[in-house]
């Protein structure tokens, strides 16, 4: 396992990272002392950042991650959390307010059984209002890291457009890094043109979802993903070009993604121990280059093929 460090922060964190929505049953029903030990098993074989949020199975990911967490040793681990993405009886909210966002971090040290947050993101910026997140948001946990409360302060989102707007449109050191998921990975790797931007800022980053959601597995895509056609077709004959290699594509994707020393962590979600091993075992395995090129040409080959046909 390497380490790198997040920004400025300090925060010195292992290259793949655990992602705690799997602990909310985001994707499908968990048993949850399965769920707790993958917590253990991930801590056990070196990784040492946790990311969770409120909305995460509308508040069970952190109530499930907090049973877990009482029986690890505080100082093993760095904890982050969100704000302004939530959710009740089984329908989405949103809430960018100051007073929301100050609530939000005490109810999650309440279920997470912690009295301290290494990193407080605010969640899904996209949803937002983004003067809001500028001028609200962010100064309330500004003040809360000023008190002590909090280590760091963070932002998320999909679209690396706006993590720029909001870092482009509040004082220096506001924001101490940036969560983006699906773009460094095997079929996009969008997040390489504004790595030197965050780092010209000082601000760290943080990748998730190194299989594009389930585009880069052999299982294949969920229903509700939201890709084009062409990119899953192409992600598929990558999949099947893998398979005939003998080398599966979830090995190589997340070699991929723990692979730019400029990315500080990757973060991947399960509830299955087993999954856990596999993943950790991946990346301590030299990556074949040679088949990323071959993989990546023939997404782009499909895709340009399907698109010139419709």
């Amino acid at each position: 396992m390497q380490y790198h460090e997040i920004g400025k922060t300090g925060m010195k964190v292992s290259s793949l990272g655990f992602g705690a929505s799997s602990l909310g049953g985001v994707f499908h029903d968990i048993k949850e002392k399965e769920g707790i030990e993958s917590v253990f098993t991930a801590i056990e074989l070196g990784m040492n950042f946790i990311d969770v949020s409120p909305y995460y199975g509308h508040y069970k990911a952190e109530t499930v991650l907090g049973k877990a967490l009482k029986d690890i040793p505080r100082n093993s681990y760095y904890l982050s959390t969100k704000v302004g993405r939530y959710g009740k009886d089984g329908a989405n909210a949103w809430d960018y307010s100051a007073k929301r966002a100050v609530e939000s971090v005490l109810e999650s040290m309440e279920r997470l059984h912690i009295d301290f947050i290494d990193l407080i993101n605010v969640h899904d910026i996209e949803f937002a209002d983004l003067n809001q997140v500028a001028n609200e948001t962010l100064p309330a946990l500004v003040e809360l890291r000023e008190k002590g409360m909090v280590g760091h302060v963070g932002i998320t989102d999909l679209q690396l457009e706006n993590l720029k707007w909001v870092i482009d449109h509040t004082p220096e050191g506001t924001v101490e890094s940036v969560l983006n998921f699906c773009h460094y990975c095997l079929c996009d790797d969008k997040l390489t043109d504004f790595l030197d931007y965050f780092e010209s800022k000082g601000i760290g980053v943080i990748n998730a979802s190194p299989f594009s959601m389930g585009l880069l597995t052999e299982r294949g895509v969920p229903a509700w993903h939201p890709a084009p056609a062409p990119l899953v077709d192409a992600c598929r004959k990558a999949m099947q070009h893998c398979k005939a290699k003998n080398y599966p594509i979830e090995k190589l994707a997340m070699q991929f993604s723990v692979s730019n020393p400029h990315i500080a962590t990757t973060l991947f979600s399960t509830a299955n121990p087993r999954n856990v091993k596999n993943n950790v075992a991946f990346i301590e395995e030299p990556i074949d280059w040679q088949l990323v090129r071959e993989v990546q040409d023939i997404i782009g080959d499909q895709q340009r093929v399907s698109w010139a046909n419709s």
